[in-house]
C-alpha cells in the first residue's frame, strides 16, 4: 500500500509462554480513520503499545510516518499523538496550563506554542474554561482537553484509545464531531473502541483482532455484507437440533449460537426465507419462542468473527 502511514508486518510479542500478538500484519492509509477492534485479551493493547513505542518489538517490523519504530522511536514519537483510555490529567492544573506544559515538553517555540494552545482550545470549545482547574471539569470536557493535548504538536497520526468510554450519548456524539474535524484537517486517526456504532459511523476501514491474529479487515459495509443480506434471530426449545435443520436450508449462509438462541445469516431476502425456516423447524417438532429479522450490524460482525461479545 503506497500511501500507508502505518505499516505493520509479521508483528509478534509474547509475555513468557503467552503469545499476545502472533504474526500480525496490516496497514493504515494516510488520512483515514482506522478502527482496531477486539475482545479483551485479543492482543489489541499489546499491538497499540508497540505502535506507540511503549513496548519493544520482539519480532516483525513497524513503520509509522516513514520511521522504523524499533530503530527510530524518538522520530516516531514526534509524529504521533495519544489519547489514553484512562484519564492522565493533573487535576490541579488549568486547561491552559495542561496544554502549555505539553507544548514545552515537546520544545515548541513560545509564540507558536501559544498560538496552538488558542487554536486547540477553540477546536474543542474550551476557550471559556481556559483558567479552570481540571478537577472542576466534566468528564466530557476532560476528554476533549485530552484530544486537544494529543493534537498540540500537529501529529500525523492520533491514537484514540476508547475516547468516549463512560461519556453520555450526547457528549459521545459531540466527541465524534471533534474526531471528524481533526481527520478532515489531515490527521490519520487510529481508533480503538468497544462501541460498535462508533466504529461503524466513524471508520473508513476496520480490522478485528482475536487470539493475537487479524481475523478480518474491510469497510463497515464490506464486513456487514460478508455475513449476508439479512439476519434472523431465533429462540427455540431445542437450539442444537434447530441448528442442524438450518444447515440444510439453501438460503441459510450460516447459523451460530447467540446470547439467546441462534443468529442466522441469510443469503437473499430474509422476508422470504423466514417462513421456510419456521416451517422446517415446526416440521421437526421444534417449538419456536421468538423470531426476528433485521439487517446485519457491526455487533453481528464482531460476534460472528470472534464468537463472543466485546467485554468491558
Amino acid at each position: 500500500m503506497p500511501d500507508a502511514i502505518i505499516d505493520v508486518q509479521d508483528l509478534a510479542h509474547s509475555f513468557g509462554d503467552v503469545k499476545a500478538v502472533d504474526g500480525v500484519s496490516f496497514q493504515v492509509r494516510k488520512g483515514e480513520i482506522f478502527s482496531f477492534l477486539g475482545p479483551n485479551g485479543a492482543g489489541k493493547s499489546t499491538t497499540i503499545n508497540i505502535l506507540t513505542t511503549l513496548l519493544p518489538i520482539q519480532r516483525g517490523t513497524v513503520r509509522v510516518a516513514g520511521y522504523d519504530v524499533a530503530s527510530e522511536p524518538e522520530a516516531v514519537r514526534q509524529q504521533i499523538g495519544i489519547v489514553f483510555q484512562e484519564e492522565t490529567l493533573d487535576r490541579d492544573l488549568t486547561v491552559w496550563e495542561i496544554l502549555e506544559f505539553h507544548g514545552r515538553l515537546y520544545s515548541m517555540e513560545r509564540a507558536a506554542r501559544h498560538r496552538r494552545i488558542d487554536e486547540m482550545m477553540g477546536l474543542v470549545e474550551l476557550t471559556a474554561k481556559r483558567d479552570v482547574q481540571i478537577k472542576h471539569l466534566s468528564g466530557g470536557m476532560k476528554r476533549r482537553l485530552e484530544i486537544a493535548r494529543g493534537l498540540m504538536t500537529r501529529p500525523q497520526v492520533l491514537y484514540l484509545d476508547e475516547p468516549t468510554l463512560g461519556l453520555d450519548p450526547q457528549t459521545r456524539m459531540r466527541t465524534w464531531e471533534y474526531i471528524r474535524k481533526v481527520n478532515d484537517e489531515g490527521t490519520t486517526i487510529f481508533l480503538t473502541t468497544h462501541y460498535m456504532d462508533e466504529a461503524d459511523r466513524l471508520s473508513d476501514r476496520i480490522s478485528i483482532i482475536d487470539h493475537g491474529r487479524i481475523i478480518v479487515t474491510g469497510t463497515a459495509e464490506e464486513l456487514k455484507n460478508a455475513l449476508g443480506e439479512d439476519m434472523i434471530y431465533l429462540e427455540t426449545d431445542d437450539n442444537r437440533t434447530a441448528e442442524e435443520v438450518l444447515a440444510g436450508i439453501d438460503s441459510v449462509k450460516d447459523a451460530k449460537p447467540a446470547l439467546r438462541g441462534l443468529s442466522v445469516a441469510i443469503t437473499g431476502e430474509g422476508a422470504r426465507s423466514l417462513p421456510v425456516i419456521l416451517e422446517r423447524l415446526k416440521a421437526r417438532g421444534i417449538g419456536i419462542r421468538s423470531a426476528s429479522l433485521k439487517k446485519p450490524t457491526l455487533d453481528d460482525v464482531f460476534v460472528h468473527f470472534t464468537g463472543r461479545e466485546i467485554r468491558g
